[in-house]
């Protein structure tokens, strides 16, 4: 077998850097285009640099349910604010979990915050309940001697049309029904539920639009006690003021859908004595927002129970339609959204709520209503907001922050060595385009946004890439220090510096991986761009530098030690040559023979 010429090096990456270096490129140069063909160019700005909202729910524990809060109600709740988030057409929000109660919602700018605050942190615990009795929204007052003239008189002093009308407390623009002496079925401010026999009924009986103006109030009348109503249930619908917010919202604190209840009507009008549930919400299949231009009803919200809740939904009709009055009410958190009167049994599985919707007030409901209650209750820990000014000077000061970091790398590589720092230069360039163009690729494509811990991420990652290239230059100056020529001392140098920079970036994305699994929030961020950048080193140094040395490997400049090259052998200390140089006798000593 013919020995191999002297001097000649193995095929492979190592003998054939030249192809290698050409892959690379051709990888950079497709990855680039593409981002120009994506039409993205530039990464994806999270909420911290792009400016949005950020909503902190807390989850707490209602009466006797002490034990609800847990990871599986927490993980399906972070899944159905996700869907309602998503319903109002924000594609770029985020939701995640914080600890064991918070749930944190990353809402962009542009997105309409109002609207979104009531979309996540609305429980939706839907419940359909019999009515047992109604009464006007505010306490009555102490009867005076005459009523004053904003009490019960207009501008020009007569008596309110409502109290002309007979219409029923409560602000429900309508007469009292004569055939059956109660209320009949009257629209709230989000509409009245209609379905199957109901909407014939509503037909036969058009109903009258309130009358009261702006600015102009009833006498208020004390409700009188209504039959059917149990009496400590009466006196709390009795202590209940509907006009106060807080109110309002604590009217049914504490009572289990079994039990009887008070609630309020959305806008503080009207209060309602309510029977135990009929109708769970949870049995509602699905929701629509419809606009209905056959017969004028405008938007309305169409509802779908499932077969249970059809079921459920036809007998409780069928027996509210014998008894007086003859009303349900669709309670949404608490609220009475609307309160129909019923005659006769609705089957089908499916029901409409009508009324004085917009189209945004429909869709908003039919959108709570579609992706289910939550199985927690939240409350708003914290709200902050983040101006894009803001957001764009943080983005500003972390660039210049990461500038600043690479110009004192680059000069400490050229102080120490000379021209070999520029290979770690132009391998640090390298880095940075092609992190930058994954970034921007990676914003379209699985939703990658880049906040400020991001880009400390990102930043941190430059010393990274740095302590590489400077294993392998002090492993090829420890080979010349031990005598070995420059051209040898780039061969040998790599096994070991290869080891040392796979074993460093290794625990480097184990750490990312780790701290990305821990971690909610924009501290994910860092943890990704941690882990991307490390394997972006990892790939650099295979198929850049180390390509890039070998060439230089063959190069007068560098292997005749110039003093400028990095590897001069005298600035290094270096050892004389090995080559032929014999080893210094050993003295041995042994045992004489007894």
């Amino acid at each position: 077998m013919a020995a191999p010429k002297k001097g000649r090096r193995p095929s492979g990456a190592q003998g054939r850097p030249g192809r290698t270096l050409v892959l690379f490129l051709i990888a950079v140069v497709a990855l680039t285009g593409g981002m120009f063909l994506s039409g993205h160019t530039t990464p994806r700005l999270g909420i911290d640099l792009a400016g949005g909202t950020t909503i902190t729910l807390t989850a707490k524990n209602q009466p006797g349910e002490q034990n609800a809060i847990n990871p599986t109600n927490m993980n399906t709740a972070v899944g159905i604010i996700d869907r309602r988030v998503n319903g109002l057409g924000v594609t770029e929000a985020e939701v995640t979990t914080q600890g064991d109660r918070n749930i944190i919602v990353n809402l962009p700018k542009g997105t309409d915050e109002k609207q979104a605050r009531e979309q996540v942190g609305t429980t939706a615990q839907l419940q359909f309940r019999p009515v047992l009795g109604v009464a006007q929204g505010a306490p009555a007052p102490e009867p005076s001697g005459s009523p004053s003239a904003g009490e019960g008189e207009g501008k020009n002093g007569d008596k309110d049309d409502k109290d002309k009308a007979g219409e029923k407390p409560g602000g429900s623009g309508e007469k009292d029904s004569p055939e059956s002496g109660q209320p009949s079925a009257s629209p709230t401010t989000q509409g009245r539920a209609l379905t199957g026999a109901l909407a014939a009924d509503a037909s036969e009986k058009p109903e009258a639009a309130p009358t009261q103006t702006p600015g102009a109030s009833e006498t208020p009348q004390a409700p009188e006690p209504q039959s059917g109503i149990p009496a400590e249930l009466q006196k709390r619908l009795d202590e209940l003021d509907c006009s106060k917010p807080e109110e309002r919202a604590k009217a049914g604190e504490g009572d289990k859908p079994g039990e009887n209840t008070v609630a309020c009507d959305q806008e503080g009008l009207a209060k309602y004595a309510l029977g135990p549930t009929d109708v769970a919400g949870t049995e509602v299949d699905g929701a629509k927002a419809l606009f209905d231009s056959q017969t004028g009803k405008g938007w309305v919200v169409t509802l779908d129970f499932n077969s249970k809740g059809a079921e459920q939904f036809a007998d409780a009709t069928e027996r509210i339609s014998q008894q007086q009055p003859n009303q349900f009410a669709i309670v949404l958190d608490g609220e009475v959204v609307s309160a129909p009167s019923v005659d006769t049994r609705i089957g089908g599985g499916n029901a409409e709520i009508s009324g004085s919707f917009t189209q945004q007030s429909a869709e908003d409901l039919a959108n709570v209503l579609s992706y289910g209650a939550l199985p927690l209750s939240f409350e708003e820990s914290n709200v902050t907001t983040i101006s894009p000014t803001l957001g764009s000077e943080q983005l500003q000061a972390g660039l210049i922050a990461g500038a600043i970091g690479l110009a004192l790398v680059v000069l400490y590589l050229i102080f120490y060595y000379r021209v070999l720092g520029l290979v770690a230069i132009s391998s640090l360039v390298a880095a940075a385009v092609l992190t930058y163009v994954i970034m921007t690729l990676l914003g379209p494509a699985i939703g990658f946004a880049l906040s400020l811990p991001a880009v400390c991420g990102a930043i941190v990652a430059i010393g990274i890439t740095a302590d590489s290239f400077i294993v392998y230059f002090e492993r090829i100056r420890d080979e010349i220090r031990e005598g070995r020529t420059v051209r040898s001392a780039f061969f040998r140098a790599w096994p070991s510096a290869r080891r040392t920079i796979l074993v460093s970036d290794v625990v480097s994305i184990i750490a990312a991986v780790v701290l990305f699994i821990v971690s909610v929030g924009t501290v994910q961020g860092f943890a990704f761009v941690l882990g991307l950048t490390t394997a972006v080193d990892i790939a650099i140094v295979f198929f850049l530098t180390k390509p890039l040395m070998t060439i230089l490997s063959g190069r007068k400049f560098f292997t005749s030690g110039h003093p400028q090259s990095g590897l001069d052998p005298k600035r290094l200390g270096a050892r004389p040559p090995l080559r032929g140089r014999r080893r210094p006798a050993v003295a041995t000593t042994e045992p004489k023979e007894a």
